[in-house]
């Protein structure tokens, strides 16, 4: 809670906190469209909402599956009749039913046979359609083997076992449940990602320059008692140098193979609490330095606090402020509107980390950023070849059993999606770029170099650009999640090397060294 914390405190820290956004998280839901026309073994399964009546009153609106084997499916409810719901004999709908379901929408179990032969099964006794509840929270995919079209003419969907449980709760009360099955498309374009997409590019923007925005006025001329003197704010730094760039990608690797053997709600809630941490901490100094930049009288203040020591009044205000606002972030994180919390916890998180970390020169943020190029490619595109799906999507949903999501995402609503849901951007993709863009302002500082001769400018430029070209994917992609920095280290890494190299800076950048710049600076200006 003091503003001038050690050296090794911040190290442990920012360590903690790398490692755990190292978590590259950049995937979108994908919602096929239900635009399939044959019926065949190769159709496309949509997700389908499955809007439901109780005695003619409104329930619950419930999420499902189609089979790949069933007949086309409305993406409107509008002109769509309400459909009557029966449970068969038997249940399981394997063999010959009553034809109690003529008519009725059959409301069948998993299990005992395969999905095509409940289809046939229904379809032959006269029901209009089949819905098929799974014996776990998942919703599988209905699939069949057969090469040869089909003449299955009614909608099959699958729901989940809690789903199923409202139907026949409703069913097992003598009440009469009718359901309407459609699968609305997600549109093309959402506003939620062009927030995201301004949202990042400010936050690595802003992160980058934060030292300048803080920056009280009479800083650079003269330091009282209670202003850090420039040797305690250099200590604070760490540097990274290649060979903890390398070590570095393959704990992240190692921390996101953990993350998929074993997520569970406990591990993700050891997540939120390191989060928590963190972002306490960078919410803290961020604000303590951002008033202390516009009123510098207002940190001379102190007061003695158990266990914690003395600190400034200032600073003590704004640590309870923090905590709070986290605590209570951690208690609505389930509501439509904690996004807005968990950004705002993000978004100060990623500016601590840019002011503790910097890379020192080209070389080793070509050795960073292309190592984590690799590592985002692989564990999005390559890991369904070892594992069971990509590894880096699936730690991305979060356990799926209770709910919980990984913290370390900036997101953003869709606003205009009939499914609901969430923009996402991982913090790696604001923080690695946001390491090099940050070195841009220092050289650019040390260079008096204006912005049209600097670099920081047209960085900046480059990840605006990276972040639309990684949304323009995603489009393409039918909505796949997609390596951000497949696109963000090409557009940011690849600017500068070909700016440095057109004006003959490559060198200078490649081995430049900081703290060789001043020395010289303060030849010259001495001389």
């Amino acid at each position: 809670m003091n503003d001038n914390l050690s050296s090794s405190v911040n190290s442990q820290i920012l360590t903690i906190l790398i490692v755990i956004s190292s978590i590259l998280l950049f995937s979108v839901s994908p919602t096929a469209s239900a635009d399939g026309s044959l019926t065949s073994c190769d159709n496309i399964s949509v997700s389908v909402k499955i809007k439901t009546w109780v005695d003619g009153i409104e329930g619950e609106t419930l999420e499902g599956l189609s089979a790949t084997f069933s007949a086309k499916i409305s993406q409107t409810a509008n002109d769509l009749v309400k459909q009557s719901v029966v449970v068969p004999k038997p249940s399981n709908c394997c063999s010959n039913v009553s034809s109690q379901v003529s008519g009725f929408t059959a409301l069948a179990v998993r299990g005992d046979c395969d999905y095509l032969i409940k289809a046939k099964v229904a379809q032959a006794a006269g029901a209009t359609g089949l819905v098929v509840i799974n014996d776990s929270e998942d919703i599988v995919e209905m699939s069949c083997s057969e090469k040869t079209a089909l003449d299955i003419s009614i909608p099959v969907v699958m729901i989940s076992k809690l789903a199923g449980e409202v139907l026949n709760k409703s069913l097992s009360g003598g009440s009469k449940v009718e359901l309407v099955v459609y699968a609305p498309e997600s549109p093309l374009i959402d506003p939620g990602a062009a927030f995201l997409w301004l949202m990042a590019v400010a936050t690595v923007t802003c992160a980058s320059r934060w030292s300048e925005i803080t920056k009280s006025e009479d800083n650079s001329r003269r330091y009282d008692e209670l202003s850090p003197k420039p040797d305690e704010e250099e200590n604070e730094i760490v540097e990274m140098n290649t060979t903890s760039a390398v070590v570095f990608v393959i704990t992240a690797s190692t921390f996101l193979v953990l993350l998929y053997f074993f997520m569970s709600s406990w591990f993700i809630w050891v997540l939120i609490v390191f989060f928590c941490i963190g972002a306490v901490e960078g919410m803290h100094s961020c604000l303590v330095a951002l008033v202390k930049s516009k009123c510098r009288s207002c940190g001379q203040k102190q007061v003695n606090v158990p266990l914690f020591g003395t600190t400034t009044v200032i600073s003590l205000l704004v640590f309870l402020f923090c905590a709070t606002f986290a605590i209570f972030w951690v208690w609505t994180r389930k509501e439509s509107y904690s996004w807005v919390g968990q950004d705002t916890l993000g978004i100060f998180l990623i500016i601590a980390v840019l002011q503790l970390a910097q890379l020192p020169n080209i070389k080793v943020a070509t050795v960073l950023l292309c190592c984590a190029f690799m590592y985002d490619i692989f564990w999005v595109f390559i890991s369904p070849l070892f594992f069971h799906d990509s590894v880096m999507i699936s730690v991305a949903q979060g356990d799926s059993s209770s709910g919980e999501t990984i913290p370390m995402v900036l997101r953003f609503p869709r606003l205009f999606d009939p499914w609901g849901g969430y923009s996402v951007l991982g913090f790696g993709d604001i923080l690695f770029p946001g390491l090099l863009l940050s070195f841009t302002v220092r050289y650019d500082k040390a260079k008096k170099r204006t912005w049209k001769e600097g670099y920081f400018v047209w960085l900046a430029i480059g990840y605006a650009c990276g972040l639309l070209l990684t949304y323009l994917a995603l489009y393409l992609m039918n909505g796949h999640g997609q390596p951000a920095l497949l696109y963000l280290v090409p557009c940011t890494l690849g600017t500068c090397i070909v700016l440095g190299f057109v004006r003959g800076d490559l060198t200078e950048l490649w081995n430049y060294n900081a703290n060789e710049s001043k020395q010289t600076l303060i030849g010259e200006e001495a001389a």
